[in-house]
């Protein structure tokens, strides 16, 4: 592994499940003392939610934080176990913030309060049922098209993941006409169909606007260790490209990421173009697919089993 650039990749909200992180809390002295960090900073346990069946680890206010230490717990094990030391860094929605602790670009007892405070505003934004989000999926997928298509709904792109799915959030009865709109204009794709999401808002849409102000005086407040320069090894999911390195820039983008589209094929195609290798760590492993689509290779990472198996091919 030496002299090979590594890029890292963290999946976000709905990666979550029982029992994750687990093998690595019991087994690595590093990965205990992430969830020990956490539980001091958040000031519950949150080991005992990730390992156990408690419904909060689906509650966004608890699932943010509880993904965000796990990744971090599984990196710190990794490092420790196999000097695993990645040059560059990519999130997916919640796994952006991920990111930027894995990078030094934010500490990672702030970041936890961030994204504790992100998932409670959030939640709140909509009532339940109000919203809705749904994957499309079929070949040769275009934003803009499918953008120009959803005009006059109160739906939006929330997330371009890669030319073979995007997904949509709005209005739970705007999304549904979205999918009888596009059913019809785009018949002529091969094997387009739609997966609803089990979620408990519509991330990435218009509608959650009103908690922008909130979540910036959070992030203020927070954050204000953030280090803009470790930032510029981080892809931004609001612009598409890395961050700039501007303070005010990073925040603005963590900010607005919450109500606009996440460019995760932008960000793959950035990682990717500078970087040897790159590996999907977390709890499940949405990313890697997305990798596929583009012709790269992303080896994921989600239990101890899996580490070993991994590092053992890449010596």
């Amino acid at each position: 592994m030496e002299g090979r650039i590594d890029a890292v990749v963290f999946p976000g909200q709905g990666s979550q499940r029982a029992g994750m992180g687990r093998d690595f809390f019991e087994q690595i002295p590093e990965s205990r003392c992430a969830y020990e960090e956490a539980a001091d900073a958040l000031g519950w346990d949150v080991a005992a939610i990730c390992f156990a069946d408690d419904e909060r680890l689906h509650l966004t206010e608890y699932t943010q934080p509880c993904i965000v230490t796990t990744e971090i717990a599984m990196l710190r094990g990794l490092s420790a176990r196999y000097g695993f030391s990645p040059a560059l860094f990519g999130g997916h929605s919640l796994g952006e913030f991920t990111a930027l602790v894995a990078a030094g670009a934010l500490p990672f007892a702030a970041a936890l309060k961030i994204v504790r405070e992100r998932g409670r505003l959030m939640q709140e934004a909509v009532s339940v049922g109000a919203g809705a989000m749904t994957a499309v999926i079929a070949d040769e997928l275009n934003p803009e098209v499918i953008g120009r298509l959803l005009d006059g709904l109160l739906v939006d792109v929330a997330n371009a993941n890669s030319d073979r799915q995007l997904v949509l959030s709005g209005e739970t009865g705007a999304v549904a006409e979205a999918e009888i709109r596009l059913s019809a204009a785009l018949s002529g794709l091969p094997a387009l169909r739609f997966v609803r999401l089990n979620v408990s808002a519509p991330f990435h849409s218009r509608l959650l606007e009103p908690i922008l102000d909130p979540f910036a005086q959070v992030f203020r407040e927070l954050g204000g260790s953030l280090d803009p320069v470790a930032a510029r090894r981080v892809t931004s999911n609001y612009r598409g490209g890395f961050h700039s390195g501007d303070r005010e820039g990073v925040i603005e983008s963590l900010v607005r990421q919450i109500s606009h589209t996440v460019r995760w094929k932008q960000n793959m195609v950035c990682l990717a173009s500078g970087a040897d290798a790159v590996w999907e760590i977390g709890p499940g492993r949405p990313l890697r697919e997305f990798f596929r689509t583009i012709g790269v290779a992303c080896t994921s990472v989600t239990t101890r089993e899996a580490a070993e198996r991994a590092f053992a091919v890449a010596a």
